[in-house]
């Protein structure tokens, strides 16, 4: 994952690998929160895009906005909005599986003798 984040924010020495790490690393427990599991290789993208926007947001968390000489910037409230519908489908179709495979029904007869 972290190769992939380096590719896209075109970075090709190791000078930022800790910073990365750490951004991967939480980005990882955020999803994996929403999720409730560990971040499944399926979702992987979701992380690496995620992480994306956090680097590129780096000294100036917490802002909304930025504008400097003419350049205006917005920040999404919630850097995971853009992937809430593809969580929410990993989520119910889970949640389904594990319904069906997880859980079994008995029915007991109160007529037969044990």
């Amino acid at each position: 994952m972290l190769d992939d984040l380096k590719t896209l924010l075109m970075i090709n020495d190791d000078k930022k690998d800790k910073v990365l790490s750490l951004i991967i690393k939480n980005t990882s427990q955020s999803l994996k929160t929403k999720i409730g599991t560990d971040v499944p290789e399926d979702l992987e993208y979701i992380v690496t895009g995620v992480a994306v926007k956090r680097y590129n947001r780096l000294k100036n968390e917490g802002m909304n906005s930025y504008s400097q000489e003419g350049e205006s910037i917005t920040f999404e409230a919630n850097d995971f909005d853009e992937f809430q519908t593809d969580i929410d489908k990993w989520v119910a179709k889970n949640n389904e599986a594990e319904t069906q495979v997880g859980k079994r029904i008995k029915f007991l007869n109160p007529y037969r003798r044990v």
